[in-house]
């Protein structure tokens, strides 16, 4: 799964009318509504604002409203868009302003979900992972190489010295073992390596 790192939003017209499509990270179904209320305001005069959102660290959750398109002619379709992008935490709105031409049932799903495409293409996106959080604490004449260690296998980390120094770092799971291991190797044993949080899904830096 991707999730996105950066709003986005483009435009597109079909028979005089415009349809403008917004993209946002969303994680939460109180930010969707904020978000959702937000556009709403922006856009006093807009006919409809279509929603589509897919949440969850597997895309689980999701939310779509047609708000009073014909059912199934707008929502529904951008969602469809969503679910093929492999895009997780993710809030698509489209903003539509009639144009005074019907379009009729088919019409408007090809015309939603070309815009949920045109937003989708320009979107910028990040791989979301497992991660797992360390306490590793050890003396002050390895760091520089368990810090280039941590480096190489794309974790984050920052680093408190005191008596010795303890770092906090998030490490991709599948990295965890090896990691580890380098790290005793270094400290001829010394080192302290603890779990201090579960592996979950983050986004990689």
């Amino acid at each position: 799964m991707r999730i996105p790192i950066a709003p986005a939003s483009t435009e597109i017209e079909v028979k005089r009318s415009r349809f403008i499509a917004i993209a946002e990270p969303v994680t939460n179904t109180e930010e969707m509504k904020a978000m959702i209320s937000a556009v709403r305001n922006q856009h006093p005069q807009a006919n409809h604002v279509v929603h589509a959102a897919i949440m969850g660290k597997d895309g689980a959750q999701f939310s779509f409203s047609d708000d009073h398109e014909p059912k199934h002619t707008a929502g529904r379709p951008m969602l469809e868009v969503l679910k093929g992008s492999n895009t997780t935490n993710i809030l698509l709105m489209v903003v539509r302003y009639f144009g005074g031409t019907l379009l009729g049932t088919g019409g408007l799903v090809k015309a939603y979900g070309d815009a949920a495409k045109a937003v989708l293409s320009i979107l910028k996106t990040e791989e979301l992972i497992h991660r797992t959080t360390l306490e590793i604490t050890i003396d002050y004449d390895i760091y520089e190489q368990v810090q280039n260690l941590l480096n190489e296998n794309k974790s984050q980390f920052k680093a408190d010295f005191a008596t010795q120094v303890t770092i906090v770092a998030i490490v991709p799971t599948s990295q965890v073992e090896t990691v580890s291991t380098q790290i005793t190797n270094l400290s001829a044993g010394t080192a302290v390596i603890l779990v201090t949080q579960a592996p979950e899904h983050q986004v990689v830096q």
